[in-house]
C-alpha cells in the first residue's frame, strides 16, 4: 500500500468518533481543548475569506457541534466581527464542551447577539456558520431544523458548515430530507466520505480540511482520495527506453463494423502517454479504416478481408500476436457483441496468462461466463460504469457509497484492480484499499471517454508498474487535460481533448 498522507484519509461518523474518544480517553486532551483547537482554525479561515466588520448569523444545536460555532463566534468578535447566534432548540440541555463555551461568549460583553429561533428576524447577515446537527445525523431533518435550512439555501451570503452540512450523511452523502448547501465545509479532524458520495459533492462546496491532535495510531480511514501529491511521491520515475519495444508493448483488441472509433481513441490514448510501441489487432476488413487514423500504431491484423467482427477462429493468430514481444493487453473497445466475438473474448481470457485491461465488450462477454475468474498467473484491471458492475458481479448498486463497499469487497474478492467509473471514479485493490476521485467525474460520462481512460490505464500500467499506480495515473491525467482544456476553451470537452 502506498504512504498517503494523513490528510487524505476518508472517514465515517463513527471513525471520526473513535478518534475524538480515544484522543480524550486514552490519550489525555480534553474535548473542551480539542474545541477549542478545532473552533481556531475554522475562525482563522474564515477571517481569510470574510472581511472584519461583517455581520455573521451563526445557526447552534444542542451537540458539540454548537459548541464549535460557539468557540468561532467568540473569537471572531475579539477581531472585530458582528455576531448574531442563534439557537434552533434553545440553550437547555446543552452538550457540556457546549454550554461552557456559551458562558465563555457571554462573559466577553462584547455586544453578541443570543436569541432562539423563534425570535430570529431576518436580516442581511454577510456570512452565515451552520454548527446545528453535525456528523450524527441519521434520519430527516426536522422542524424547525428544516425551516433553518430552506432559509439558509435562498441566502446569497457565503455559507460555511461545521464538520459536515446539516442535513447531509456524513457516510453516504444522501440528503436527509433537506441539507445546507455550503459554500465550505471546514471538516474537523478528517473528511468525511460523504463529502464525495451521491449529494455530497453538491452540498459541501469547498471542503477545507481542520486537523485536530489526534494521534495517528488511531486514524483508521474507510478510504482514500486520490491525489497528485501522494501518487506522485509514491511512484519512481520510469526509467528511459533503450528502444520502441525496452519498455514493454500495449496490445489493443478493439474494434467492429461501425465501432471503429473507440479502438482509435483508446490506441491513441495509449500512444499519447509515451510508449515506445502500441500494437492494435484487428479483424482484416477494418485495417483500411485503422491504416487512416492511426499512423504511428502498429496494425495487426486478423482472418480475411471479409471479417469485420472478432470471430473464434481469429484465437490462435491473436494469441500468437500476443506472446510475440511482453506488455499488457487492453480488450474491450468497440468489440460489439456478436455471439462469436462474445466466444473470442471469453477464450483470450481464459487463454492469455499476462496483465490485461477488460474494458467495455469484454466486460459483456466476460459478464456471460459462469462464475468467471482469471488464470491464477493472470493480473486483471476491470473498468466497469455502474451498469456493467451490476451485471458483471451480480450485485445491485443502491447509491454511491454501496458502490464503495462493493468495489473494495468484490476487487479483494476476486483479486483484481476494480476502476469503477461513475461519480466519483473508484479504485478497489487486490488488499481490499479503496481509493475514489475527489473532483468531478460527471464531465467524463459520454461516449468515448472511457475508451480514452482505458487506453491511459494500460499505457501507464506499463509505464508504473502497478495496477493501482496505472489506474491513479490515468485518472489524475485526464484531469489535468481537463483542467488545461478549460483554462483555454469554453466549449463541451470531447474525448480527443484529454487525449
Amino acid at each position: 500500500m502506498p504512504k498517503i498522507p494523513h490528510s487524505y484519509y476518508l472517514c465515517s461518523a463513527e471513525q471520526s468518533r473513535f478518534m475524538d474518544e480515544k484522543t480524550i480517553s486514552e490519550f489525555g486532551i480534553d474535548g473542551f481543548t480539542l474545541m477549542e483547537i478545532a473552533g481556531t482554525r475554522a475562525a482563522d479561515f474564515i477571517q481569510s475569506e470574510i472581511l472584519a466588520g461583517s455581520h455573521g448569523i451563526f445557526f447552534c444545536g444542542k451537540g458539540n457541534n454548537a459548541g464549535d460555532a460557539l468557540v468561532i463566534a467568540r473569537l471572531l468578535s475579539q477581531q472585530d466581527y458582528r455576531i448574531t447566534v442563534c439557537f434552533l432548540a434553545g440553550t437547555e440541555d446543552l452538550s457540556p464542551d457546549t454550554q461552557k463555551n456559551l458562558e465563555l461568549l457571554k462573559k466577553l460583553d462584547a455586544g453578541i447577539n443570543i436569541l432562539n429561533w423563534n425570535d430570529f428576524t431576518p436580516a442581511d447577515f454577510d456570512f452565515i456558520v451552520d454548527g446545528m446537527l453535525g456528523t450524527g445525523l441519521n434520519s430527516e431533518v426536522r422542524v424547525p431544523f428544516s425551516d433553518a435550512i430552506e432559509w439558509i439555501n435562498k441566502q446569497e451570503t457565503p455559507v460555511f458548515a461545521l464538520d459536515v452540512p446539516t442535513g447531509l450523511h456524513a457516510d453516504s452523502g444522501r440528503i436527509l430530507g433537506v441539507a445546507v448547501r455550503a459554500d465550505f465545509t471546514l471538516s474537523f479532524g478528517a473528511l468525511k466520505t460523504g463529502f464525495y458520495l451521491n449529494m455530497g459533492y453538491d452540498c459541501t462546496g469547498e471542503v477545507i480540511l481542520c486537523e485536530l491532535s489526534f494521534p495517528n495510531k488511531y486514524k483508521n480511514p474507510t478510504a482514500y482520495l486520490i491525489d497528485q501529491s501522494w501518487v506522485e511521491a509514491n511512484t519512481p520515475s520510469p526509467r528511459k527506453n533503450k528502444h520502441k519495444y525496452d519498455g514493454g508493448v500495449l496490445y489493443v483488441i478493439a474494434g467492429s463494423e461501425g465501432l471503429t472509433g473507440a479502438g482509435i481513441l483508446a490506441a491513441k490514448s495509449g500512444w499519447a502517454t509515451g510508449l515506445g510501441a502500441v500494437v492494435l489487432i484487428t479483424p482484416k476488413g477494418l485495417l483500411e479504416i485503422y491504416e487512416k487514423q492511426l499512423v504511428q500504431i502498429i496494425k495487426k491484423p486478423v482472418g480475411d478481408k471479409e471479417d469485420l467482427f472478432f470471430k473464434k477462429s481469429h484465437l490462435k493468430k491473436t494469441l500468437e500476436i500476443l506472446r510475440e514481444k511482453p506488455g499488457k493487453l487492453l480488450i474491450g473497445p468497440g468489440l460489439g457483441r456478436q455471439k462469436e466475438t462474445i466466444r473470442f473474448v471469453q477464450n483470450i481470457l481464459q487463454e492469455f496468462k499476462g496483465d490485461a485491461v477488460i474494458d467495455a465488450d469484454a466486460l459483456f462477454a466476460l459478464s456471460k461466463m459462469d462464475g468467471w475468474e482469471k488464470p491464477k498467473s493472470a493480473n486483471w484491471i476491470l473498468t466497469p460504469h455502474p451498469g456493467e458492475f451490476e451485471s458483471l458481479l451480480h450485485e445491485k448498486l443502491s447509491d454511491g457509497f454501496n458502490r464503495l463497499k462493493l468495489s473494495a469487497e468484490k476487487a479483494k474478492e476476486h483479486k483484481i484492480t476494480l476502476l469503477s467509473k461513475g461519480m466519483p471514479t473508484m479504485v478497489g485493490t487486490e488488499s481490499g484499499d479503496i481509493y475514489l476521485t475527489g473532483y468531478d467525474t460527471q464531465i467524463f460520462s459520454r461516449a468515448g471517454f472511457g475508451d480514452v481512460l482505458a487506453g491511459k490505464v494500460g499505457a501507464f500500467w506499463l509505464t508504473y508498474s502497478t495496477a493501482e499506480s496505472a489506474c491513479f495515473h490515468a485518472l489524475l491525467d485526464g484531469l489535468e487535460k481537463s483542467q488545461q482544456y478549460f483554462a483555454q476553451e469554453s466549449g463541451s470537452l470531447e474525448p480527443i481533448d484529454i487525449i
